[in-house]
């Protein structure tokens, strides 16, 4: 591995005076080495990542720095001012310049280096060496690790808590009017009595710092919460999302913390990991700047116990588990995120195309181009036009799909074989089943590219050519060549078997459908169903089983919360005034279609709740398949009642399925037995005549 700096990227008399003209002479050294490909391309990505946020640090510190397509490897460049130049810190110019270079597609290794850098420029011994250096060789090798910086032997002046001193460290210590060895005015005493924590063990935090190139500002935050939490007399571990990933923290440690901080400048990944907690959440220059008061704060609100609530839950890729996770639960996770990208083209094409039927009729599908015959006061050209949107969407259910499954298992590097193969499983007609398996085999060869070691010249070049270029051709070559063909046969298979249903099997298929949307609401189980069903429709005109399907899994959906919005209404004693008041809430959620208005419920008694409401689903969806009530739009409840085959007894089968679940509710949660307790409560509840505001008698 070439050493990342060199004595001909060091300048110990750096003559710059703005930071423009002090990133242009790092940067021409760099490309004087043949490390930057083009001078200008650089600096305008320098610049921009500086527009982003300063990159002056207290203490005389410069960190220009970012990820480029025209670096050809990660280096680094320094520079020493006499005069110092302005880099927008807040304790004036900067007279220690690093200019921090990587290629868009720098490695952990160098990566790695580059955060051992940062970390190292919270040390006040690392930096009076560079100041005090007068040999551009001995400055490279010490930047390098190659030599330990001489101890400083001076003692640094007292300066108030949250502080920094001259060399840009954190002092997180005693005030000016205190003595530092006075451990009644030191921060851990203060922050112990602040807390009133015991003497037990100690106050634990967990950190997770992250800058928006997570190259430095990222690791420089972590060793300067580190630190200071040494100082303050607490356990602190620190979770670094930088560029070269990140290790998520042990649940176990997590679930031990007393605090969080949050220090960064881009969005946190697994966020909700740290909900229930209590959360300082700032800014990753205040993690670097302002460490222990950090640190005070967190435990402040520890002893006023203030806690975060949940967040709402990322992407299914967001929300990727631990790496102990079984297999099953990861081919699940992927799939699940092509879902969930998915979903959203099918909401809008399918709606899209079931209005163009409802305005235009049936044989809209034959209507010429928009493009070629739009007439502005035809209600058929609108409709023309609205069809032919949808069937746009609906073009990219299959190459999203795919594309977001590979993202799933490969990150960004996943998408360009990912669509690349979803669009080839239309072409040769494999449909929704040949988008599951380009998916698949797009992430598990990139996945298989990223193991390989790749030779420094082409590390630059890999997120943006080598990896599209190989992945793309490989995954073109087995989609078309090796499994297209029996991908497409059983494609075929299960759409005749779909088109030759009737009868009996029509019923038991929707039967089934219910069950399965009923069983874990909004659930995997609920979506395997429900993609299932969009799966069929996700076509310019699709068959009459594939829409009787749909019908199906839609009318199935919306009975548990309907439901329990009835069981509410008819027997509220056997419901607590919470969930009385989700029932009203579960009416509007149920008749949009969002089977998720019924998990309170069913969270709370799953037991009673879950069986009875699969129980209505398996009969509404029997119904529904029975009457023949068809669907061409993917969602909307209720409210997409017109666009419905045979409506009126598609809402009896509805209706049916509703009665069935809030009966057997009522009378399961009737028969439960109450204690002792709850009887006398309920019997001198009774007797007052207690009511609540909806005039319920009070439950208990």
């Amino acid at each position: 591995m070439t050493e990342m700096i060199t004595a001909d990227l060091v300048d110990l008399d750096l003559s710059a005076d703005t930071k423009e003209a002090a990133a242009h002479a790092l940067a021409e050294r760099m490309v004087a080495q043949g490390r930057v490909t083009d001078l200008e391309g650089f600096l305008a990505d320098v610049a921009a990542r500086e527009a982003q946020m300063p990159t002056g640090l207290d203490g005389g510190i410069g960190i220009p720095h970012c990820r480029s397509a025209h670096v050809t490897e990660p280096t680094l460049a320094f520079g020493r001012s006499a005069h110092g130049i302005d880099f927008g810190a807040p304790d004036g110019p900067a007279d220690l310049v690093f200019l921090i270079a990587a290629p868009a597609g720098a490695d952990d290794a160098h990566l790695s280096i580059l955060s051992s850098l940062a970390r190292r420029l919270m040390n006040a011994e690392f930096t009076s060496a560079l100041r005090a250096a007068d040999d551009t060789a001995a400055v490279a090798a010490l930047i390098r690790g190659d030599e330990p910086p001489a101890p400083v032997t001076e003692t640094p002046a007292p300066v108030t808590s949250g502080a920094e001193d001259s060399a840009g460290t954190p002092s997180g210590t005693a005030s000016s009017d205190a003595a530092p060895d006075d451990p009644a005015k030191s921060p851990a005493a203060d922050a112990t009595a602040a807390s009133g924590s015991s003497a037990e063990r100690p106050f634990r935090i967990v950190a997770v710092t992250s800058c928006p190139t997570g190259i430095a500002h990222t690791y420089m935050a972590a060793e300067s919460l580190e630190t200071a939490g040494r100082e303050a007399g607490v356990e602190l571990v620190v979770e670094t999302q930088g560029s070269a990933g990140f290790t998520r923290l042990d649940p176990a440690v997590i679930a031990a913390a007393d605090g969080v901080i949050f220090a960064h400048d881009v969005p946190v990944r697994d966020k909700d990991r740290f909900a229930g907690k209590p959360t300082v959440d700032v800014g990753v220059k205040a993690g670097i700047n302002r460490p222990a008061e950090l640190i005070s704060e967190v435990r402040d609100k520890a002893a006023r116990g203030e806690v975060t609530a949940a967040s709402a839950p990322g992407t299914p890729v967001e929300r990727a588990g631990d790496a102990s996770e079984g297999y099953g639960t990861k081919l699940r996770t992927w799939l699940m995120s092509g879902v969930s990208y998915m979903v959203p083209f099918v909401a809008a094409g399918g709606l899209l195309i079931a209005l163009g039927f409802a305005i235009g009729g049936y044989q809209i599908n034959k209507a010429p181009s928009v493009m070629d015959h739009f007439v502005w006061t035809q209600t058929d050209s609108w409709a023309a036009l609205l069809f032919q949107i949808g069937g746009v969407s609906f073009g990219f259910l299959v190459p999203v799909l795919a594309g977001y499954i590979a993202y799933g298992m490969a990150d960004r590097p996943g998408l360009v074989p990912g669509f690349v193969g979803g669009s080839i499983a239309l072409t040769i007609n494999a449909g929704f089943l040949g988008g599951l398996v380009a998916g698949l085999l797009s992430g598990g060869v990139v996945m298989a590219i990223q193991r390989i070691r790749i030779p420094a010249a082409l590390r630059g070049i890999m997120p943006v050519v080598v990896i599209p270029l190989i992945s793309s051709a490989v995954v073109g070559f087995l989609m078309f060549v090796v499994v297209g063909k029996p991908i497409a046969s059983a494609q075929k298979a299960m759409t005749d078997w779909l088109n030759g249903l009737s009868g009996t099997n029509a019923v038991l298929l929707g039967a089934l459908l219910g069950l399965m949307m009923c069983f874990d609401l909004g659930g995997p189980v609920n979506k395997v169903a429900y993609t299932f069903a969009t799966a069929g429709i996700a076509v310019s005109d699709p068959s009459q089983p594939a829409m009787k399907i749909m019908a199906a899994v839609m009318a199935a959906g919306m009975v548990p919360p309907l439901a329990m919005a009835l069981a509410t209404t008819v027997r509220g004693r056997l419901f607590t005034r919470t969930e009385r008041e989700n029932g009203k809430a579960a009416w509007v959620l149920g008749a949009s279609f969002i089977s998720e208005g019924a998990i309170p419920f069913a969270a709370a008694d799953p037991l009673r709740v879950i069986p009875s409401s699969m129980v209505g689903g398996a009969l509404t969806g029997a119904l529904s398949m029975s009457f023949g009530a068809t669907l061409r739009a993917p969602h909307g409840g209720i409210f997409v009642v017109p666009l419905i085959g045979n409506p009126f007894l598609y809402l009896l089968a509805i209706a049916a399925g509703v009665c069935v679940t809030t009966g057997l509710v009522v009378v399961l949660k009737g028969l439960r037995k109450q204690s002792p307790e709850g009887a006398v409560e309920q019997e001198a509840s009774a007797a007052s005549g207690a009511r609540d505001a909806a005039g319920q008698p009070v439950a208990v």
